[in-house]
Parts: structure tokens; sequence; C-alpha cells
């Protein structure tokens, strides 16, 4: 079992600490995995991560250097015998426990068969694929036994599969499921202990089993591949031609190789996993993508259809919808599939700009035009000359700038501050808001004729607790960009993650839903991504309803909305509804009784 080795500061006592665990802690708290106090240790000072194949270790504190012998180090992949230095502390790395006295005999076969597991670690960071390294684990074993046939067996779906058969000479068996004993594979699977099966034809136990007989078995060697949840399969490798082939030395061997090809083989099939799934992703966004935008439910089809047909014209377009839902996307992808494509696409910020900055930002200014303006700049209309002008947050322009923005669009012409010359435009402008236009022309806040400008065309954008499965794509599209970008490997989400994606209502929209998966990306210790890593925990999910309870809120909010809509009039509102008058009546007495009540 890989493990570390040190003396315990306390007692001065030689310690052996096993690494069994994907992520090992070490610090002086008593919250670390290896905890150790009065080695000069910070809480938490370093992680020795396995990836199912290597163990790396990564310091954390910046109290004094970290080495691995003797050279400081940011991040390193363990060898067998590396000396490691914390603080104070100095601990050695040991793949495999080391022999008292290795020089001849048994000592000497089984220190061969210790550096034949490390050589085959090594060989495991070059298997391209699961198949290679599964056989070439089964060849490293029947090497190690001197066995002439090996098995992997797994279990899926509490079903026996071989996985590998292998040969002595590197050759994959054919009907293997037949060349090996069904009631030693079965008693090593119940009893979960290794097995050795001196002379099979002779022994007490197993000389009457049709497979042993039929088969004439004579040496045997089973051991099982154990994990926290059970028995994972086994390692079964014999020997048809001769008896007591197998000794004690190559059961604590095999037994060692197994614990550590428990956790290659579990990192192997979860990567494969991830791989097929994350290819079968690819193909799905790819069906759905639009652009650079995914979206598959309904609202986001109608809005790529409105998108495919306005963008090849020169109209100006008016992109509403929440913060966060992609409108600067979708402006950019009007301008890619317009015939400006090649020219440029300047995005300003209309909200973002102080009022006094955003007359220059937009329209330039010369040399001297005010305070600080010490070089003549350009500005965005001129700076999109020839592409399009992308206008965000237009529901925050100021007034008294929204009439200037109103005569550039009507004469393509724009002047820069402190100058009276006016500069001719070839641009298209794409306008977007969060706010609700209408209601800001009636609140005096924005001109109505500039509005009817920018809105020649105009798109919502739906929130994204309305997109359906949308949600659960676009988390799965940022999982795989940011565990790629970040270097930690292929991550997936649970089933529950998946569940909580949906319940969430998303306020942030796909700009949240991108922070919160590049947090989990980054903090997560597995691979599966859970509710917790999302940050998702229970009371943060949108409560179900009972759907009377749902019928009621949803029945309320329509009468409200249709009594907007008639300014209030109770006649008109219950006339469009189709009910009688007396109905929205009695609703609206309801109504005044809840509010009296809070």
């Amino acid at each position: 079992m890989p493990s570390l080795v040190f003396k315990a500061p306390a007692t001065g006592r030689r310690e052996v600490f096993e690494l069994h665990k994907r992520i090992t802690s070490i610090g002086s708290s008593a919250d670390n995995d290896l905890a150790i106090a009065g080695g000069g240790l910070d809480d938490t000072h370093a992680l020795i991560q396995f990836d199912g194949r290597t163990f790396v270790v990564q310091p954390l504190s910046r109290r004094g250097d970290s080495l691995v012998n003797g050279r400081k180090v940011k991040r390193h992949t363990l060898d067998h015998g590396d000396e490691i230095r914390f603080g104070q502390l100095d601990l050695t790395f040991q793949l495999y426990e080391e022999t008292e006295d290795v020089a001849t005999g048994e000592a000497a076969d089984r220190l061969r068969s210790y550096e034949q597991i490390v050589a085959f670690s090594k060989t495991l960071l070059e298997a391209p694929d699961l198949a290679t390294l599964l056989e070439s684990m089964m060849d490293s074993v029947i090497a190690i036994t001197e066995a002439d046939k090996g098995f992997l067996i797994l279990s899926e779906d509490d079903e026996l599969h071989v996985k590998v058969a292998r040969n002595i000479g590197r050759e994959n068996i054919e009907d293997a499921i037949s060349q090996f004993s069904d009631s030693i594979v079965a008693t090593v699977l119940r009893e979960r202990k290794p097995l050795i099966v001196s002379d099979a034809l002779h022994d007490d136990q197993f000389s009457a089993s049709r497979s042993v007989v039929n088969l004439k078995l004579c040496s045997v060697l089973c051991v099982p591949l154990l994990t926290r949840d059970g028995v994972q399969g086994l390692i079964y490798v014999g020997n048809d031609n001769v008896v007591n082939l197998f000794t004690q030395a190559h059961l604590d061997t095999l037994s060692i190789y197994a614990s550590q090809a428990t956790l290659i083989i579990q990192n192997a099939l979860l990567t494969d996993e991830l791989r097929l799934d994350n290819r079968a992703l690819r193909e799905r966004i790819e069906e759905m993508r639009f652009g650079t935008i995914i979206g598959a439910c309904t609202p986001m089809q109608s809005v790529f259809r409105r998108v495919e047909k306005v963008a090849p014209t020169d109209v100006s377009v008016l992109i509403q919808g929440e913060t966060g839902t992609g409108k600067e996307l979708i402006a950019r992808e009007i301008h890619d599939r317009s015939n400006r494509a090649k020219g440029p696409f300047v995005t300003i910020n209309c909200g973002a700009i102080p009022e006094n900055l955003l007359e220059s930002e937009l329209f330039g200014h010369v040399r001297g035009a005010f305070t600080g303006a010490t070089n003549t700049r350009a500005g965005k209309f001129q700076a999109a000359d020839g592409g399009t002008l992308f206008l965000d947050e237009i529901g925050e322009m100021p007034i008294n700038l929204q009439v200037k923005i109103l005569r550039a669009l009507q004469d393509r012409r724009v002047t820069r501050v402190g100058e009276n010359r006016a500069e001719d435009v070839d641009i298209r402008v794409v306008a977007a808001t969060n706010r609700n236009l209408t209601e800001a022309i009636s609140d005096g806040e924005f001109r109505e004729d500039l509005y009817y400008r920018l809105n020649v065309v105009s798109m919502t954008l739906p929130p994204l607790r309305e997109r359906g499965d949308d949600v659960v794509l676009i988390a799965r599209y940022y999982l795989e960009r940011y565990a790629r970008e970040y270097g930690v490997g292929n991550r997936k989400l649970s089933k529950a993650s998946v569940i909580a994606l949906r319940k969430y209502t998303w306020p942030g929209n796909i700009r949240q839903l991108e922070n919160h998966i590049k947090k989990a990306v980054i903090l997560s210790e597995g691979t599966t991504i859970k509710p917790a890593d999302l940050d998702l925990s229970p009371e943060r999910l949108t409560r179900i309803l009972p759907l009377n309870d749902a019928r009621e809120i949803w029945q309320r909010d329509y009468i409200l909305e249709a009594l907007a809509v008639n300014e209030g009039n109770r006649t008109r509102a219950a006339k469009d509804l189709g009910v009688d008058p007396r109905t929205v009546f009695r609703f609206l007495e309801k109504e005044q009784g809840r509010d009296e009540e809070a």
C-alpha cells in the first residue's frame, strides 16, 4: 500500500500513514487526514493527490520552502523513496513496503515483483485508452506471478464481465468465460479474501468442481479488488501445467498490486465513461449550437430563426431580456451573419460609463475639449465604421444624450466633443436592455422617438429558468470547458446536481450558472460534481407547490395582468378574460382582504 513514513515530532517514533484516498490533506489541524502537531506545519500545509495512476504532492503553505529530495517544489509527481520536507517535518514516500533483507531467495523475488509494479505504474501514463491500459495491466500480472494466463473480471450492474483475458504470449484469449473456474471465482467474491489453490485437481474444496475437472486446472491464484463500497471484481491467474507454482510471496505481491490496481481501474473506467459522455455531449452541443450560442428550447429556437432573418439586413435591432441571458452573444451573432461580418463589432455599456464621459466615449473628442483631453480621440461610433455598434444597457442612457444618439442614427453623422465638423459613419446599431422601455417612456426616462428608431426589429431572450433542459446542456458545456482550462481532468454532474440545476431559479441567468460551474470545478475534490459543490443547497432550490396552490398563483397573476392592460377597468378585463364581471370583483375583494391582513 502506498504510504508516508515519518518520525512523529511528539514521540520520536517511526510512523507509517497509508495513502488510500484520492486527496490526502496534511497539516497541524485535526481536520486533516494526516494531522501532525509540533512539526512547524500550517493548519493545512499540503495535499497529496492520486489520479489513479500517480501520486502528486502540492504544497499549500507559504511558510518556508517545501522540498522534495532537497529541491524546492510547487507541485511534484512522487516516485518511490522520494524525501519530502515540510517545515521541520521529514517524510518518505513509499509506493510499496520495503523489505529488510533483499539479498537472496524469496525476498529478492519479492523485490523484483515490486520493481515490476513500479515499472508498470509508469507505463500506465502512456496507455492511450482503457483497453490498452487493462491489457497492459494483465500482461504485467502474468509476468509478476509467472502464470501462463490471467483474467480481469469486473462486476457491472451485479453481473460479472471478463474485461481482459490474456496469455503468456501477450495475446487475447478467445472464449475466456470457459477458461477459468467459476467456483473459485465465486468463493473469492463471497469471502472477499485472496486465495491460492496449489493443486486444484486434488484440492479438498475444489476437486469436485466441474470447471476444475473439465479444465484440468493445476495452480490458481485469485485476488479480489476491494473498494469501500464492496468488491469491484478480481484478478485471476493460473497455470495448467505446474502444481504448487504460487507461493505466499506471490499472494502478498499480487495483493499489494491489487490495492493499487483497484484505484487505477476505478479511475480508468470513470475516465473512459467521462470521455464517452463528453464525446456525446460535444455531438449534442454541436447539434444544438447556433454559432457560439447553445439552446434547444422552443423560445431560443424562435430567437435563432429571427436572427437568421434579420442578420442579412441593415435594420436596427433591440434585444431585450434579463441580465445574464446572453444579449451580447445574440448581438455578435447578428453581426457575424451579416454583410458587415468583416467589419468591426464595437461594444459600449451605456450604464457603466459616467455621464460626463459617455458623450466623449460615443462620439470622440478633440484635444483641449475638456480638462484631461490631451489628445484627439475617436469615439465608438467612428470605431464601428463599416461594422456594427452594440449599445448595451441602452435603457441607462442619460436623457440628454438620447437626442444626440437619435440624431446620429438618423443622419449617420457624428460630431466629436469640442468640434463643429461632422463625420460620416457607416454603421449598423444593435441595442440591448434589461429594462421595460415602454414603462421608461411613460416615466419620462426614455425618448419615444429613439425607442422606435432602435426597435425596428425586437427580440426577447427567455430567462434561464424558462429554458428547460438547456440549463443542464449549458452546465455540461461549461463543465468540460473549465475542467480542460484548469487541467483538473474530466468532471461529470451527479444525478442530484442535474435535479438541483433544473430546480434553481437562476436569477443571474447564464452568467450566474457559469460562475457556479467554475467554482465547482476549482473546489470539488472528486470527479463527480455534487449539489454542494455547485453551492445549490436544498434551501436555495425552488419549492414545488401543490397543484392547487400553483394554479391559484397563476390565475391571480393573469387577472392582474388583464386589469393592467385594461388600465384597471374591471368590466373590460372581465370581457377579455371571458368571465362574469362579478368574478373579477370577488377576486379584488379577496386581494383587498389579504392586503389588510398583511
